[in-house]
């Protein structure tokens, strides 16, 4: 029997976190703000992304990135049952419905093969979940989801850092359409952590500007914008939003990694 305690979480923090965190608490900006656009940017660079959008958990980027693309009640989406129950739920947030296929037995990943036989006219998008750092076969489900025109969102809380075929989880798979978007975790058990948050990276602009907004309250601008010097205190409510932003006092937690390494 086990006379020590197990942590649930033993995360890599030192002097240099605290410092950062510090920074934040002292500036007296601690929602998002410079921090976590910093975060963003540096994020973006390492996997290979046009855009990322920090928010508060990878359930939340999977929710802002299915509502980009448009899902609908009565929508199916195909993935995986071998998976956290978020991948699902957030399906199911849209009166949409979660279709599960089988995954193949050399790498527990969601087997392409039957991907394609469970499409259906009521298929929007497929999400792989890459388990426990082993990448889904990305060629393949690219193709798949090109071919039908459908979004491919891909659950990466298992997959940073992780390259498939030479090219970052994060960045779009070749030949795949821009109907794309890589859903990150930066929970306590991750390889990279703020406590709770997420990351959205995606090479679509219109994805990427429907996430940011939708990811405050569907706010025009965050209040980094409006109050800084070269801001402006106008904004307007475009659409009815969520609160899933990321602060910088979580943001801080991780500006010092090298996002390549982990």
């Amino acid at each position: 029997m086990r006379t020590t305690f197990l942590p649930f979480a033993q995360p890599d923090i030192d002097d240099t976190e605290f410092n950062q965190v510090r920074e934040a608490l002292e500036s007296g900006w601690v929602t998002t703000g410079p921090k976590t656009r910093q975060f963003e940017a540096e994020f973006a660079a390492a996997v290979g992304a046009k855009h990322a959008i920090a928010v508060n958990s990878c359930t939340a980027a999977m929710h802002l990135a299915l509502e980009a693309i448009g899902l609908q009640a009565g929508d199916e989406v195909i993935t995986t049952p071998y998976t956290f129950a978020a991948t699902a739920e957030v399906i199911r947030y849209f009166n949409a419905t979660p279709v599960f296929v089988d995954i193949c037995a050399s790498d527990f990943n969601i087997n392409p093969v039957l991907v394609e036989e469970a499409i259906t006219p009521r298929t929007k998008a497929i999400i792989p979940v890459h388990i426990a750092g082993i990448p889904a076969d990305l060629a393949t489900l690219s193709e798949i989801a090109t071919r039908h025109d459908l979004a491919l969102i891909e659950d990466a809380a298992h997959a940073f850092p992780v390259d498939f075929h030479g090219r970052p989880i994060g960045s779009r798979p070749a030949g795949m359409s821009d109907r794309h978007a890589v859903c990150f975790s930066f929970y306590a058990t991750k390889t990279l952590t703020t406590g709770e948050g997420g990351m959205i990276c995606t090479d679509n602009d219109e994805i990427a500007d429907r996430c940011r907004i939708m990811a405050l309250h569907g706010i025009s601008k965050d209040a980094w914008k409006r109050y800084t010097a070269e801001g402006s205190w106008y904004y307007e409510i475009i659409a009815p939003g969520y609160k899933y932003n990321l602060t910088d006092i979580a943001s801080g937690l991780v500006l010092q990694r090298d996002f390549e390494k982990g």
